[in-house]
């Protein structure tokens, strides 16, 4: 059981890592690399194929929120339904854009 919390709590931490560090396509390399290394040690601490697949996706999952709420904390000023809802461009928006499509 120390072990599977150790896993969560390890891809929880990678994938915070990574959503406060790197950008959405680095998850192509982090995902696998988490599946592979929580598979190897499951497989060396004696869990079984049936028993390790949900700890695996579980250790996915974790990973994954973990890298949301990283980007949420980092973006959650700049998603914002106001601009759309007043028609004006927020802080990142641009002004006068019909201008240089004539």
């Amino acid at each position: 059981m120390t072990t599977v919390l150790l896993l969560l709590l390890a891809s929880a931490i990678t994938g915070l890592a990574t959503g406060l560090i790197f950008r959405v396509w680095t998850l192509l390399l982090v995902s696998p690399a988490i599946a592979i290394v929580t598979a190897t040690v499951l497989q060396s601490t004696g869990f079984g194929f049936w028993t390790g697949v949900p700890i695996v996706v579980g250790c996915l999952i974790a990973g994954q929120l973990a890298y949301l709420a990283a980007t949420f904390y980092l973006y959650g000023g700049e998603l914002s339904m106001q601009d759309d809802i007043d028609g004006e461009p927020g802080e990142h928006g641009h002004r006068d854009v019909q201008k240089e499509n004539e």
